[in-house]
């Protein structure tokens, strides 16, 4: 009997965390100013090979204020992939714009770009890729699909901290770029985003829209309706200590998946995540796919490991079925999406793992789904 929790996400603080937010408390630079937000942003901008990182409260908030600073208005639509968690539709229609949804890749789970421009028309201001679980998507055939209608291409790479493309970062490959902090992500601020882009006009706007649209010379005069979307020197500070042991934080996902990947690579029952040969996958979750299991029981399962202490989560459902937006599209044209779905589970994948754990989890898998087929 095993009595151990393994919860699907941890958060791990071995640098100079506290040193630094001791830092914040001693010199009571605790709120949206400080010497931690501008060395954070300078340190993310170098790592992602782009001029400029603009530190903001949330992954969803980096994804708004990147809509609008492109331009995004009600009259406009907004490409994006079905199979995405919700913040990436919500964005668009924060603006007052139209989600389009396209379905994914049978590999990678990403948008697949094969798709987009029969749902390109004269509305269309933009697309947002999403680097799911931490594999980038193919950008090549997206960019050119961009420059061939005058497209904004946003990457949503709240899951992709430190992917590569063809041996670049993601948060360089499009226009501009969002990253989430959230607890359970690759680096974490607690709560707290990120904007990367090459474009001065841009960063600008980003940063207006930041921090309610103040005048940056001239106090208290704002220019246009902005926001509070400020992240506080005490979550930069936090990032920053992150963001110095990246490297670390990648290696450790990527040995945990390797570590998964030697113990179900057998395992005919199950689909397991992949790496492109153009890619660099940090496996933000190590996701599988029950083979002609449908959604009974990959419930089935995930039930079972639960008693067994192992916390697991369902893929994200697509948009498409979601009661905000369920009107827009009918459900046949995402049949990738809804297979993948309803079949998909993310294990527990941080760096707090050991080898035994990720032996024992593998292990309860197994027969779990001996247990199930045989009912």
């Amino acid at each position: 009997m095993n009595d151990k929790f393994y919860p699907i996400a941890a958060p791990i603080l071995n640098g100079n965390e506290k040193k630094y937010v001791m830092d914040c408390l001693d010199t009571t630079w605790i709120s949206s100013n400080g010497k931690y937000i501008q060395l954070f942003e300078e340190q993310f901008a170098r790592y992602c090979q782009t001029k400029h990182a603009i530190a903001i409260s949330n992954g969803t908030t980096a994804l708004h204020a990147a809509l609008l600073a492109h331009g995004v208005t009600q009259d406009c639509e907004v490409i994006i992939p079905s199979l995405t968690f919700i913040a990436t539709a919500n964005a668009v229609s924060y603006c007052g714009a139209k989600p389009v949804f396209i379905d994914c890749e049978a590999d990678t789970w990403n948008i697949n770009p094969a798709l987009i421009e029969q749902k390109i028309t004269p509305r269309t201001k933009g697309i947002i890729v999403v680097h799911l679980y931490g594999h980038p998507v193919d950008m090549q055939p997206v960019m050119e699909l961009a420059e061939k209608y005058g497209l904004f291409v946003i990457e949503d790479a709240a899951e992709a901290m430190g992917a590569h493309y063809r041996g670049s970062k993601v948060g360089s490959l499009g226009h501009s770029a969002t990253f989430s902090l959230f607890g359970n992500k690759i680096i974490t601020t607690g709560e707290g985003g990120m904007v990367t882009t090459n474009d001065d006009s841009l960063a600008e706007k980003v940063r207006l829209l930041r921090g309610q649209g103040i005048d940056p010379n001239r106090k208290y005069w704002h220019t246009i309706v902005g926001y509070n979307y400020r992240m506080t020197n005490i979550q930069a500070a936090i990032g920053l200590a992150q963001l110095e042991n990246i490297d670390w934080h990648v290696d450790r996902r990527r040995s945990v998946a390797a570590q998964y990947h030697q113990h179900l690579k057998d395992e005919e029952r199950l689909v397991l995540p992949i790496e492109k040969e153009w890619a660099f996958n940090v496996f933000w979750m190590y996701s599988i796919v029950l083979k002609n299991g449908g959604e009974q029981k990959r419930d089935e399962l995930m039930l079972t490991l639960r008693k067994k202490g192992i916390e697991t989560r369902p893929f994200f459902y697509p948009m498409h079925v979601l009661p905000p937006y369920d009107d827009l599209q009918p459900p046949s044209e995402f049949p990738v999406s809804n297979e993948i779905a309803a079949q998909g589970i993310n294990l527990p994948t941080h760096g707090g793992l050991s080898q035994e754990d990720i032996a024992y989890i593998s292990s309860s898998i197994s027969e779990a789904m001996d247990a199930i087929h045989q009912v």
